[in-house]
């Protein structure tokens, strides 16, 4: 097992200070983000990747993969694809396929699976295998089902599912994150590792109770992580972890600044490393 924190909530910091903070931490990596508004844009990765891997170095660390918005085998897919290669980066998540409008879903997901090919097409020239990150709501995959769906026809060697307990307990409560890491289990090679809880939103103009979710701290939100944690383990899974310290915004239970995000980071941490 390996484990990263992903760079997101951490960018108005140097990836040199990442690196430091992460490594007092006991983390073994980044999961750094390589796309537009990332710590590195695509269009520079050429150049930012290589001092990104230095500063991680320096501190004892790896970039253990990329987080990027490619969702078509593009020149700029290619050109991160490729500097992910020379370096030895073989995983990158990829971006997000919008769901919209209803009524057309069938059709979108063979557009979706279509899309998928050709990037996995682009990755084995490079030997870099794309993952695809199940998110709930208005994004294709929003749950595992849909995922395996998506896949099931493409070789585990050439594309990978990552899969994210807060998600998929959002679309699939009581067993159905579950049945997808079942049927996902050939292709799981990324985990997501965060959580979430209900809060109640205003009545709608029927008097309808309504709830918008937030992110939580590990221990105190609804997806069972041990219980996902545990399955996955049954599943043989031994690979990559990347904490998602979301904490900022109206998303967030509180609205953390960089260095509340890192201590946020370390309890998550002491709370994870418990499950095995």
């Amino acid at each position: 097992m390996q484990l990263a924190a992903f760079t997101k909530s951490f960018q108005d910091w140097s990836i040199d200070r990442v690196a430091r903070e992460f490594n007092e931490l006991g983390l073994d990596g980044l999961d750094l983000t390589v796309r537009k508004g990332g710590h590195i844009e695509p269009a520079d990765v050429d150049q930012g990747l290589p001092q990104a891997i230095a500063a991680a170095h320096e501190h004892g660390l790896k970039i253990l993969f990329l987080s990027t918005d490619i969702t078509d085998a593009t020149p700029l897919a290619e050109k991160v694809l490729a500097a992910a290669a020379t370096h030895g980066i073989d995983r990158v998540k990829l971006g997000y396929y919008p769901y919209a409008p209803f009524g057309t879903l069938a059709k979108q997901m063979d557009d979706v699976r279509a899309r998928l090919a050709n990037v996995a097409a682009l990755g084995r020239r490079y030997h870099v295998r794309p993952c695809v990150h199940i998110h709930s709501g208005n994004d294709i995959p929003s749950h595992g089902t849909m995922l395996y769906q998506l896949i099931r026809d493409m070789s585990p060697d050439e594309i990978g599912a990552y899969v994210d307990p807060l998600h998929m307990t959002l679309e699939g409560g009581g067993a159905g994150w579950k049945q997808g890491l079942d049927l996902l289990a050939p292709w799981i090679q990324l985990v997501a590792i965060k959580n979430f809880a209900w809060q109640k939103a205003e009545r709608d103009k029927l008097g309808q109770q309504r709830w918008e979710t937030r992110m939580v701290a590990l221990a105190d939100g609804v997806a069972p992580l041990p219980d996902f944690i545990a399955t996955l383990k049954k599943i043989g899974y031994d690979g990559t972890y990347s904490l998602h310290s979301e904490y900022k915004g109206k998303h967030s239970f509180r609205d953390l600044s960089t260095d509340e995000c890192l201590a946020q980071t370390r309890d998550d941490l002491a709370f994870f490393r418990k499950m095995f």
